[in-house]
């Protein structure tokens, strides 16, 4: 495959170095599409807030911070450099597959899109309507269900990377910007109900979510050691690096594998502790509920309990 014309879009890249790779770069989609989403989130949390209604900050830090990562990654000259290195390009999909959506998850979008879109009259349907008729149906039980997400995952990095499709995306920025988009799509149907922060087709409990949470690490950390240990490089786009670089491919290559490895543990950790804190606050609530249920019933189940021993104790004499 000929990759010349590719090369000449980047001949003179200088050497990377952190401080070039985030020089703002502005991709336009990426770019359109992050102040798309800060602009609709933003509206969302004001309706709510005029209307009277709070919104957690830490939801809207959580959000901020998703849609930042994802400019950081591609509207940068990291996105450019990605195009030509391959361990820039696995950093890129890594923060865009498993660290952009647990953040934007986090912050609940579709929790707060419910909420600050208006009710359409009796009997009429509106946009608010359509979204709670998409998120009950079959298409999107079968697109959140983990035995679709858990191969969709995978098959991201093994059918991509090992097969000519990735080379052949990669010729062209649009090419490069789906494979991008998908990255972030296959990232968010992954963790949605991992995460449970919005509603969703599948509430598996928190053990399950656990469980569905590691079936996908192991492969994703084999894909990096399996790149770690090659000894000659195994995708055609990142061969022929240009000489301006001065990289060993091989070396960028086992680079990339050692960026996969290692940042399969970071979501695991990141998903665990929120979990855990989910699971710490549901308890706490169904504690305060059970105490506020004694409080009004004038802990009848005590009385009960008391009048049962005193009648043994009747019956005992």
């Amino acid at each position: 495959m000929d990759h010349s014309g590719h090369g000449m879009m980047h001949m003179d890249m200088p050497p990377f170095t952190l401080e070039r790779g985030l020089q703002f770069s502005g991709e336009p989609f990426f770019m359109i599409g992050c102040l798309l989403g800060l602009g609709l989130y933003g509206w969302g949390v004001v309706r709510l807030r005029r209307r009277g209604d709070a919104w957690p900050w830490g939801r809207v830090v959580a959000f901020v911070a998703g849609v930042l990562s994802v400019a950081l990654v591609m509207c940068t000259k990291l996105n450019d450099y990605g195009m030509v290195m391959f361990s820039v390009h696995m950093v890129q999909h890594m923060v865009i597959s498993m660290l952009s959506p647990i953040l934007l998850l986090l912050g609940a979008p579709v929790t707060l899109t419910l909420r600050a879109l208006p009710a359409a009259g009796r009997g009429r349907k509106g946009p608010r309507e359509w979204l709670v008729a998409l998120l009950h149906s079959r298409y999107m039980r079968v697109i959140t269900h983990p035995a679709f997400t858990i191969p969709l995952f995978i098959a991201s990095l093994y059918a991509l990377y090992f097969s000519p499709l990735f080379d052949f995306l990669m010729e062209s920025k649009v090419g490069h910007i789906g494979m991008m988009v998908h990255f972030l799509a296959v990232g968010l149907v992954f963790f949605w109900p991992i995460m449970g922060v919005d509603p969703g087709p599948h509430r598996p409990g928190y053990v399950m979510r656990m469980l569905e949470l590691f079936a996908g690490m192991p492969f994703h950390a084999f894909f990096g050691i399996a790149l770690m240990m090659a000894t000659q490089p195994m995708i055609g786009t990142y061969m022929h690096p240009p000489a301006s670089l001065g990289i060993d491919p091989l070396e960028d290559q086992q680079a990339g594998g050692g960026i996969a490895w290692a940042f399969s543990e970071i979501p695991s950790v990141v998903v665990l502790l929120a979990l855990v804190y989910q699971w710490y606050r549901s308890e706490q609530r169904q504690a305060k509920r059970s105490d506020r249920a004694a409080d009004r019933d004038g802990d009848k189940e005590l009385a009960a309990y008391n009048a049962y021993l005193a009648s043994l104790d009747g019956r005992g004499r």
